[in-house]
């Protein structure tokens, strides 16, 4: 029961907040990554199930922006398709005119939050696979040497972090742009 526009909003702000529960959920596995290299003796074991369990939620948080970006593409593509299909049945040259012309500025506006968002989400796998890294060097180097050899990759992994966090930051920025303009547009 929803228009296509509609239903395209509520897709974006659906991977808006999808976008915003991973950026929470890598800030959150970097924490646990970071805590495992003060750990001594037997907190080991502990931290070790506590980064597993980070990567684990990290990965689900990941397949979840990645289905949401899906999502929205779907949705729009769908839009675009029956909009541009509707085109030719104005007999009205004018808002036929005006019509093609939203279509374009929506297409752009699209573009440029799609654009936004697969650039986010490619910055997610390399998190992940450092992370992976992490937890399997841990699962089977219980101890104090192993702890030392990850202290050198934390720099590394608090790196691609933080610009994972920042792409999302700006992919849910042109999200909310994106909406915005849409209800704008609605309600003109």
């Amino acid at each position: 029961g929803y228009a296509p526009r509609e239903q395209l909003v509520m897709a974006v702000t659906d991977a808006r907040d999808s976008q915003e529960a991973a950026k929470k959920q890598f800030a959150s596995a970097l924490d646990q990554g970071i805590a495992v290299t003060g750990a001594k003796g037997s907190e080991l074991e502990t931290k070790y199930r506590q980064l597993n369990s980070a990567y684990d939620k990290s990965k689900s948080k990941a397949e979840s922006v990645r289905g949401e970006i899906k999502n929205v593409d779907n949705v729009a593509q769908a839009l675009f398709k029956e909009w541009r299909g509707e085109l030719s049945q104005y007999q009205n040259a004018g808002l036929r005119a005006s019509s093609e012309k939203q279509l374009a500025d929506t297409q752009a506006l699209y573009d440029r939050l799609l654009t936004s968002m697969k650039q986010a989400e490619s910055k997610m796998d390399p998190v992940l696979a450092a992370f992976h890294d992490q937890v399997l060097f841990l699962k089977h180097n219980l101890n104090a040497q192993a702890i030392a050899g990850l202290q050198s990759n934390v720099a590394q992994i608090q790196s691609d972090v933080t610009t994972l966090v920042r792409e999302m930051e700006a992919s849910i920025a042109e999200s909310n742009r994106f909406i915005e303009q849409m209800q704008d547009k609605a309600a003109g």
